[in-house]
């Protein structure tokens, strides 16, 4: 099996047609894509007990918004340590050792619903399966980029689009598992989470043995590099090492940060969140309906947005994403206040478009600014910047709420102080993202120029 998982025994022979690499990449992020959906479960994750109702001993939604936490805040820590080892075996190996985590992580969580452990399910969907999600996620990233270095974000975006879209398929299949196994003495959820777990095992697997690598040197037929580069694209490469100690890289995990925080919280808690603020309008089956629709925005946006980055820019692409979700934050509540469903979950479906492009944009944009090599390894670290943001965004979300609520505010008036927080955040990211500038000669790989730490041994 380690022989047949290897780089060597992956590598694409002359004429493989690159665009196979796609479906296989959308066979990973489409399983791991299933975290946004995740709320889905929530509120009859409330009820393990009392089955039809809340009753005492069940868990509460401070407590569940732990489990997206956990899983989004190790999906960035596992990035960043495993990125270099993803860059060194390639894409096979892991994305099985990815299947493996996602799918045991399900089957954990599974026994931690069935026995009412909410340790246990922190462990398998947030701990195990988010060592899952972290290195699903980045496993086909230098993959793409080395087969299409002539459409950067486009590639990307073909890949990480999935991710967004995991929910669309989740969410309502979710929904009919759950109805199908429940019963009177059950929620159905333990049971949707093993079926759950061994189809996503099965399907990423088969993803995983899809991937190929091309030959070192090899490019696109008819394609060469532009005799002119463009602003903020370098032909050089500079090592993860290097990476981190420019301010480009710390600008950008900024940008991302910031980007995420504003839409990840909402995510964390949409299917409650619209049952609260129309209460008595939006049914649960409605809510996972809403749920599946963002997954499709986001999904879109993903591909959309980052093809539109190779035409104008990464940095511009930002600049839009920024300029209109700080005004569609700010104006969101104000749906919610009239009553207008439409418009409420109209602006939430363009806000999630900008959302999932900023991440299958942001791969593009490292390779841009630190050159395709090492980008996985440094898109890994990046990615910490995800962890600080699912810790941050559900917490922000689901804190203040439980402040407002139990200070008197309405549970529909609960959610505007936080979407307020979510336009200065990105008011932030755009300046943070105006202030990045093209790397320095010095950081290039072979004329790294590090401080010395004695200068006495100069």
């Amino acid at each position: 099996m380690a022989g047949l998982l290897s780089k060597e025994r992956s590598t694409a022979g002359a004429n493989y047609n690159r665009w196979l690499i796609p479906p296989a990449a959308l066979a990973t992020h489409l399983c791991i894509g299933q975290v946004y959906a995740l709320s889905v479960f929530n509120l009859p994750l409330t009820k393990q007990i009392g089955i039809t109702h809340s009753a005492p001993g069940d868990w509460k939604l401070t407590e569940l918004g732990w489990i997206f936490t956990i899983a989004i805040f190790v999906l960035g820590a596992a990035a960043a340590l495993f990125g270099k080892w993803v860059q060194a075996e390639g894409p096979r190996k892991s994305g099985f050792v990815a299947a493996l985590c996602w799918g045991i992580g399900f089957l954990v969580g599974a026994l931690g619903i069935r026995t009412h452990q909410l340790w246990l399910v922190y462990l398998g969907y947030g701990v195990i399966g988010g060592c899952g999600l972290g290195i699903g996620y980045i496993t086909p990233v230098s993959t793409l980029i080395a087969w299409f270095p002539d459409r950067r974000g486009m590639a990307t975006g073909m890949a990480i689009m999935g991710f967004g879209g995991g929910a669309l398929i989740a969410s309502p299949l979710s929904d009919v598992l759950m109805k199908r196994f429940a019963s009177a003495t059950s929620t159905g959820v333990a049971q949707t989470w093993l079926v759950l777990g061994a189809a996503y095992f099965v399907m990423m697997t088969a993803g995983a043995f899809g991937y190929r690598v091309p030959t070192p040197g090899w490019k696109p037929v008819g394609w060469s590099e532009p005799v002119k580069a463009r602003p903020l694209i370098t032909r050089e490469n500079v090592t993860p090492a290097a990476a981190i100690r420019t301010p480009q890289f710390w600008l950008l995990w900024v940008v991302l940060c910031f980007n995420v925080t504003a839409g990840i919280g909402v995510l964390g808690q949409a299917s409650a969140m619209i049952q609260e603020i129309f209460k008595d309008q939006i049914t649960p089956s409605a809510a996972a309906g809403f749920v599946g629709l963002l997954s499709l925005f986001n999904m879109g946006g993903r591909f959309l947005w980052a093809s539109l980055s190779d035409r104008i820019g990464r940095k511009a692409t930002y600049a839009c994403f920024f300029t209109l979700g700080t005004a569609l934050y700010a104006l969101v509540p104000l749906a919610g206040r009239s009553g207008s469903v439409a418009l409420f979950v109209a602006g939430f479906c363009l806000i999630l478009t900008m959302y999932g492009g900023g991440f299958a944009t942001i791969p593009a944009y490292l390779a841009d600014a630190f050159g395709p090599k090492y980008v996985s390894a440094v898109h890994g670290r990046l990615l910490t910047a995800w962890s600080a943001a699912g810790v941050l965004g559900p917490v922000l979300v689901n804190y203040i709420r439980q402040y407002q609520i139990d200070n008197g505010v309405p549970k529909y008036e609960a959610y505007s102080v936080t979407l307020y927080l979510m336009a200065a955040l990105l008011a932030v990211a755009f300046f943070a993202n105006m202030a990045i500038k093209p790397v320095q000669e010095q950081h290039f790989e072979g004329r790294e120029q590090f401080p010395n730490p004695n200068p006495r041994l100069a």
